[in-house]
């Protein structure tokens, strides 16, 4: 299935960039985080980048953080067979070791789990309520 919203698309790109319009300070895209919500296996990224199929589950979205020995075993050479990361960002720390489960990114400011809300949820509402 392809995803083609230009709009929608060109304002992900942006916002992935650090130039989108988001109000909040300090605002990142924080990619570790969004693939283990969203991609907790690593099949899409399994899917598309071929060199990374010999890593196992989530590993797959950090592999310059796996040991020598699990990339060879993966048939991973850092530099050679995939590039190094060009940057690493200090907020992926605290996600690079995690493993995908839940939904974090939905979660209140209460601590209570939501169901996924459509865009319905938002525009449905009653206006005095």
């Amino acid at each position: 299935k392809v995803d083609y919203d230009v709009c929608s698309n060109y304002g992900n790109w942006l916002y992935s960039a650090g130039i989108g319009n988001d109000p909040r300070d300090s605002r990142k895209f924080n990619m570790i985080k969004q693939g283990l919500d969203y991609d907790g296996n690593g099949d899409y990224v399994r899917l598309w980048v071929p060199e990374l199929q010999g890593i196992k589950g989530a590993d797959i979205h950090t592999p310059w953080a796996l040991s020598s020995a699990a990339l060879s075993q993966a048939g991973v050479t850092l530099g050679e067979t995939y590039p190094r990361p060009v940057v690493t960002a200090p907020e992926w720390s605290r996600h690079m070791h995690q493993r995908p489960g839940g939904s974090p990114h939905l979660r209140g400011r209460r601590g209570t789990q939501h169901k996924d809300r459509g865009i319905d949820f938002y525009f449905s509402r009653k206006k005095d309520a």
